[in-house]
């Protein structure tokens, strides 16, 4: 069961707005004050049990500012639910509130939250003759907030996004038409307040990391306490009774000590020195407190942390605010995962603006990373790197606009083919260059679009969990970019990437070569002429900066992506992208010997649809037997500088799971230990390579250990 579907009327910033959602992870999207708190806040009062009070609270701050006059309209939250199990639970939980009851099962549910008048205002306003303002407007300044109610409701049709379907619950103000009850069949019947939905659910909300170091001072906010008190409501007795004994008696030997006693006594004597013994207490004792029951015991407990590359670990309010907030979101996390033990008929949870403070790599690896099964996630978020990460179908965007905001779908009635094309290109935007640990730079499209999808796809990891950013400089030029990387600026690895442009074909003009073909060979003749001068001014910029070097295509990116050994995938492209009658042929040409037959039907079929287009197309046939040229790969390694062991040894297991899925009698044990070994530091990149060349036989996969080797890039 998932939220798929939310409906504001009158909402704070929200005057009538959907948000669509989908199973798995879900972003909104939108700028500070655009209403991301508002959604969420809209969600809890429905599903959240610890909101549920809140919701019989609403004020007038809680209506649009774009209604004119609050007194007499409606706030209406509508929550409809998608893929209701079977379970018997479900359906009887479902079927008595919020089901909407076609054939033996619920599939779709509804649950709504009415902030209206009282049935004594809504009796009034019933009561009116039919265009009556001046009876409507006397009526309406008398109503104060306290004329309120606020109902739940379930098992509706009605869509309140249709404004003419909330005049008829509401009521037609321009009209002066009201009605006191409404059609139960249509807008939903009432629900108890102690059969709510919010029981029957685990629902987590963690809220924007702003201020944690406050909350881990909080007992009742901070998540360390409330996982430890768990684990002491759980934890036996008879497991502490050792632990609770030398504690007793490390208190008594505290308060043995002849320090304290000596104080214990001067406190006495001085005291009835002062007041007598009459007024003297009659009993004084200095006492140790250390608790000795379970639960008290471990909520004693602190938590103390290191930074990242540092040795030293410290309180939690030693830390960075980035580190404070991610050990605070890591326990909100595992307190869920607690909660997600208990049989609940769905899990829902929401995540409010996770990047404060936070790097932006770690943003986007932790929009990745952080998934449940059978849980939805909700994030809101203004960060452009989260948002990158998002499926498309899945993200919600706010816009403000004056007194309210609205909501955008980017992509409704998207064709699939196009939605998928979307998809690849927004995953290919930049990140921010200023953040990275590790730089590429690339001239083009082609490039920026396939780098971080050949990575994925070959080696199971993403640049951003490599903390690397692919830039694309378009006509910006190199210069201007790579020199912040040096020395006395930014201290970090960049590699360019650019091509050499080297003729793959003669170009020496002939007597009887065609205008159009003379016009060719001089482009090619230009284009390598200018490759040469763009090394040579590269080489001068590179020179002794150890933070950058340039990594030249001997010809163009296309051609070294299709001699590399990808005529698969670019067969695949042309059969896409050419009338089958033409199939044959290309096919042959892709596949030819000769670099001026293949090289030239490769540049033509990127040229033709576009280089951009081209490259969008060729990502969706990537495989993990897709081949990387070699200059992309060293220049990889490059603006990483160095690659733990661990993450070596993730890219070994992930190419060996491949390889096992397509050969199920492929013997891995061999290589399991072998890598356990090298991660251990018990075997070097030499004999990790060795074991993969013996027994994978996968030449990619060597040669990128053999790279690191080279290039001492192991950490």
């Amino acid at each position: 069961m998932y939220i798929s579907r939310v409906t504001l009327v009158n909402y704070r910033n929200f005057k009538n707005s959907i948000f669509k959602f989908n199973k798995g992870i879900n972003t909104i999207i939108g700028e500070n004050g655009s209403g991301k708190t508002n959604i969420f806040k809209a969600i809890r009062l429905l599903l959240d049990d610890d909101m549920m009070k809140f919701a019989y609270k609403l004020q007038e701050r809680d209506f649009n500012r774009s209604i004119p006059n609050w007194r007499g309209q409606w706030i209406i939250i509508s929550i409809e639910f998608s893929d209701l199990t079977a379970d018997e639970s479900v359906q009887a939980l479902f079927a008595h509130q919020t089901g909407d009851i076609r054939g033996n099962a619920t599939e779709r549910a509804t649950y709504n939250l009415f902030f209206r008048p009282s049935v004594k205002i809504r009796t009034q306003l019933s009561e009116l003759e039919p265009g009556d303002r001046a009876g409507l407007e006397a009526l309406l300044s008398t109503i104060t907030i306290d004329d309120y109610e606020t109902v739940f409701t379930g098992k509706s049709t009605a869509d309140f996004s249709d404004p003419e379907v909330v005049k008829e619950l509401t009521g037609n103000f321009e009209a002066v038409d009201f009605n006191v009850d409404f059609d139960a069949s249509k807008f939903g019947i009432r629900i108890p307040h102690q059969l709510a939905v919010a029981k029957s659910i685990n629902f987590t909300f963690i809220k924007a990391l702003r201020d944690v170091v406050s909350d881990f001072h909080n007992n009742r906010a901070n998540p360390l306490l409330t996982l430890l008190k768990s684990k002491g409501e759980e934890s036996d007795p008879a497991d502490f009774r050792d632990i609770s004994e030398a504690i007793t008696k490390l208190n008594e030997d505290i308060e043995n000590l002849d320090g304290v006693k000596e104080i214990t006594g001067d406190i006495k004597t001085t005291i009835k020195e002062a007041v007598g013994e009459t007024y003297s207490p009659s009993k004084l004792s200095i006492r140790s407190n250390l608790p000795n029951d379970p639960e008290r015991l471990l909520q004693s407990l602190g938590l103390y942390i290191g930074e990242a590359d540092e040795d030293y670990e410290g309180e939690i309010h030693e830390l960075s605010l980035g580190g404070a907030n991610l050990i605070f979101l890591t326990l909100k996390l595992l307190e869920f995962k607690a909660k997600k033990k208990h049989e609940r008929i769905a899990h829902f949870l929401l995540i409010e603006e996770p990047e404060a403070h936070l790097h932006t790599h770690i943003q986007k690896t932790l929009f990745d990373h952080i998934k449940f099964e059978d849980t939805q996630v909700i994030y809101s978020t203004h960060s452009t790197f989260i948002s990158e990460a998002s499926n498309i179908d899945n993200v919600n965007i706010l816009g403000r606009v004056k007194n309210y905001a609205e909501v955008f779908h980017p992509a409704t009635d998207l064709a699939s083919e196009k939605k998928m094309k979307l998809q690849r290109y927004l995953d290919a935007i930049r990140t921010n260059l200023l953040f990275a640990k590790g730089v590429i730079l690339v001239e083009g499209d082609g490039e920026e679009i396939l780098y971080p999808t050949l990575i994925r796809e070959i080696f199971g990891l993403s640049l951003d969990e490599l903390g690397i950013s692919v830039i694309n400089i378009g006509s910006t030029g190199f210069e201007n970019v790579a020199q912040i990387f040096h020395p006395i600026r930014i201290r970090r690895q960049c590699a360019i990437v650019t091509d050499l442009d080297e003729a793959h074909r003669p170009f020496t003009e002939l007597v009887d070569d065609s205008p159009e073909e003379k016009k060719k060979k001089q482009h090619l003749a230009a284009a390598e002429i200018a490759g040469a001068r763009r090394r040579q001014a590269l080489e001068i910029l590179c020179n002794g900066n150890p933070h950058l070097h340039p990594f030249f295509a001997t010809t163009t990116f296309e051609i070294e992506l299709l001699e590399v050994g990808n005529t698969v995938e670019f067969c695949a492209v042309a059969q896409e992208c050419y009338a089958e009658r033409n199939w044959e042929r290309f096919n042959r040409e892709l596949t030819s010997e000769h670099r001026s037959i293949f090289g030239e039907r490769a540049l033509s079929l990127a040229n033709e649809l576009g280089k951009g287009w081209f490259a969008l197309s060729f990502s969706g046939k990537i495989t993990w037997k897709t081949f990387i040229p070699d200059y992309m790969l060293s220049a990889l390694i490059f603006a990483k500088g160095n690659f733990s062991r661990q993450t070596i040894s993730n890219i070994v297991s992930y190419r060996t799971k491949m390889a096992k899925s397509e050969d199920d009698e492929l013997e891995t044990d061999v290589l399991k230990r072998c890598t356990s070994q090298f991660i251990a530091g018990n075997a070097t990149i030499v004999e990790l390579r060795q074991c993969v060349d013996d027994l994978l036989q996968d030449v990619q996969l060597t040669y990128f250990l053999r790279k690191c080797e080279e290039n001492e890039a192991v950490g």
